[in-house]
């Protein structure tokens, strides 16, 4: 990623109740840092962003209505794609790339992590599923 993108995306992020983003860091293939104005500093690891895509093709994916993606404990972010002024596409190494993450998401996603990772874990136990992957034969 180069230094003019860190720049850019850091020039602004949408309208609303989110604070304005001032840095997006990319630390493959582990997380992604976002730092707001409001001095919130979220540190969102890979498989907690593959989990909560906004992709529409991730949402498909439910059990009783409920949308579950298990197994991607060891899922790593590969690059990321700056998407105009307000967000960003990341690419995994499951080959997921459709979600664009805006700076808004970013920060409801940070901040709300602890309760968002809780429920996940909780619905991959009621479905009997795992965050690690499936062992191959």
């Amino acid at each position: 990623m180069s230094a003019v993108w860190r720049a850019k995306w850091s020039l602004s992020t949408t309208a609303g109740d989110c604070p304005r983003m001032l840095r997006f860091a990319l630390h493959p293939p582990k997380h992604v840092e976002v730092e707001f104005a409001d001095g919130s500093l979220y540190k969102l690891q890979a498989e907690y962003l593959r989990v909560f895509s906004p992709a529409v093709d991730s949402k498909i994916r439910s059990i009783a209505g409920q949308k579950v993606i298990y197994g991607r404990r060891h899922v790593g972010i590969m690059s990321a794609e700056p998407i105009g002024n307000y967000g960003v596409r990341l690419l995994f190494d499951d080959l997921h790339k459709t979600g664009i993450y805006t700076w808004d998401y970013f920060y409801y996603l940070g901040s709300n992590k602890f309760t968002l990772m809780r429920s996940y874990i909780d619905t991959l136990r009621k479905h009997g599923l795992s965050r690690d992957p499936r062992s191959k034969k």
